[in-house]
């Protein structure tokens, strides 16, 4: 049995709460270079080029990359023969982010009640999710979910004779009535299947695979570039002012369904991307 101490992981969540709101992703960098060279809007070319300045600016300031430091959606994986001593695991995640947030100067955005609205005023609750399996592993995929993104969310209940081109048609539809909301270039996340809570699930898990990683089913990749592609091709561009680089990565995950139905379920991601894995 392999012992790890709550502290660690307060610790450890705090510490990745505050390097993914001050530090871009790599692979985000990356991609944005990529973007650069091949935008055919001139605006679009400045725009990502001011979005790489800014996360510059960030890192050597140590300041938050966007103003909407988000909510925190937390993926554990934990093994059956990890023990954990101190304390319970939920109140070492909240509390890891409860101090991050502190810590780290970050906007505390969540609020106790939905419908009262008043502030926490240290961002916790997180959203967390559990899969235990089997072993010694234990890993935590956090991310901080802006609203100008999560806010155009949509999920749909298609029949199965909709097939892929159901789908398809529903995520082009609703990434282009997002517009500029999520502020583009985005990724986007797509689950498929499950129950609509299941299909919700997976496709904000989409969201945290490496941005360069296609799907492990070869029908979900190339479903994945024939996203990827139409997207592009609706023309709202870097902020939404026109160009071909809307989406750096579409993300699609499947999941068993009933022969009823077919779950499907957009979320999107605002360019930066925002998440950070900690392996113990």
């Amino acid at each position: 049995m392999r012992q790890i101490h709550v502290n660690e992981i307060v610790e450890a969540v705090s510490a990745a709460c505050i390097e993914m709101n001050y530090v871009i992703d790599k692979k985000i960098e990356m991609a944005f270079k990529s973007a650069i060279a091949n935008e055919t809007s001139v605006l679009g070319k400045t725009i990502i080029s001011d979005l790489l300045q800014n996360a510059e600016k960030a890192n050597g300031y140590m300041a938050p990359l966007c103003q909407d430091t988000g909510m925190v959606v937390a993926f554990v994986k934990i093994g059956q023969e990890i023990h954990i001593e101190g304390g319970g695991l939920e109140w070492a995640i909240q509390e890891g982010i409860r101090k991050g947030y502190d810590k780290g100067y970050l906007r505390k955005s969540v609020v106790k009640d939905p419908l009262l609205r008043i502030n926490t005023n240290d961002n916790t609750p997180g959203i967390v999710y559990y899969e235990i399996v089997e072993g010694a592993i234990f890993e935590i995929d956090i991310a901080a979910k802006g609203f100008g993104s999560e806010n155009m969310s949509r999920s749909k209940m298609l029949k199965p004779s909709d097939g892929i081109k159901g789908v398809i048609d529903f995520v082009l539809e609703t990434v282009d009535e997002a517009g500029s909301n999520p502020c583009p270039p985005i990724v986007v996340g797509v689950g498929i299947g499950g129950t609509l809570d299941k299909a919700a699930q997976i496709a904000k898990k989409a969201l945290l695979r490496d941005l360069n990683e296609p799907s492990s089913e070869s029908h979900l990749a190339e479903l994945e570039h024939v996203l990827l592609n139409g997207i592009n091709n609706l023309g709202i561009g870097p902020q939404g002012l026109g160009g071909n680089t809307t989406a750096l990565a579409v993300h699609v995950e499947a999941f068993p369904t009933h022969i009823a139905g077919l779950p499907v379920v957009v979320n999107i991601n605002c360019h930066a991307s925002r998440h950070h894995k900690v392996v113990f």
